[in-house]
């Protein structure tokens, strides 16, 4: 992989399907360019259900929260929809060879609470409850032993004078524009991850438009806000934002109604991550 080879260590080389999906990349050349975003109600009474019944069955070593169900109705599409874990890079569409979740955590509830990164790479022999013993392992792990490797890399950077920063973090940006950033600096960062969740229902806010960002690979972020109840049933508010580029409306429009139904039908939940899910 040389200065002016495509090839990437992560991700692998995706040939246009299409005319649109071949130039999209050259007339909107920056992320930014091609963001779109929507917020959608999604009916998780069922999933609550679910985790209720779990956490009161005694069997679960740690506490599945809805958080975590939610993430793997969304694993489960991921897992199905090839498309949602590409990226555009240098105009050429790129397919990652594993899926990654990302999401913030805080040491507390309080203003100067320091936010830690968690990032997971999905295994698709997971079922819900393993997946949520591993999310809450990383959580426990994040808030009681200190910094974490990502963290470590960005303080050492942080003790630099800020001329020499700025001109670290733009070779930084050049080797990512490239592919040929270090896996030090890469693994674990929130930037190279599938999706990167927010999960604002935990400090009480709705769900909220998230920018994203030219640095990285990530194409899509998704919030999530607090749970409400219409017509008797618990409802949460997830706001979308994705790069238009690696996929069309329809497909994207497809995999959220997918999750949606997954959603409602708990018993795919004690299935593993990488089940064929066929939705129509």
């Amino acid at each position: 992989m040389g200065l002016f080879s495509r090839k990437r260590k992560d991700a692998k080389i995706i040939k246009p399907s299409g005319a649109v999906e071949g130039i999209f990349p050259f007339i909107f050349d920056k992320k930014v360019d091609a963001e779109v975003s929507s917020t959608i109600d999604i009916d998780i009474e069922d999933l609550c259900k679910y985790v209720d019944k779990k956490n009161k069955s005694g069997e679960l070593e740690y506490k599945m929260t809805y958080f975590h169900a939610i993430l793997y109705c969304f694993g489960v599409v991921f897992m199905n929809r090839n498309k949602l874990n590409r990226f555009i890079k240098n105009k050429t569409i790129y397919e990652r060879y594993t899926t990654s979740f990302a999401f913030m955590a805080k040491d507390k509830m309080s203003d100067d609470a320091e936010e830690k990164m968690i990032y997971i790479e999905l295994d698709p022999k997971d079922t819900c409850v393993s997946m949520s013993k591993k999310l809450a392992i990383d959580v426990f792990k994040s808030k009681n032993s200190g910094d974490n490797s990502m963290d470590d890399v960005i303080k050492t950077f942080l003790k630099l004078p800020k001329w020499l920063l700025s001109l670290v973090v733009g070779f930084v940006k050049w080797m990512d524009n490239k592919g040929i950033n270090p896996k030090a600096i890469t693994d674990g960062d929130t930037n190279y991850s599938t999706v990167i969740f927010s999960n604002l229902g935990s400090i009480k806010s709705n769900s909220c438009y998230h920018h994203l960002s030219e640095y990285g690979t990530n194409s899509i972020i998704i919030t999530i806000g607090t749970i409400k109840k219409i017509d008797g049933r618990r409802v949460v508010d997830m706001t979308f934002t994705l790069d238009e580029r690696i996929a069309d409306g329809f497909y994207f429009a497809k995999s959220v109604n997918m999750a949606q139904e997954i959603a409602k039908k708990p018993e795919l939940f004690d299935e593993e991550l990488g089940q064929k899910y066929d939705y129509e």
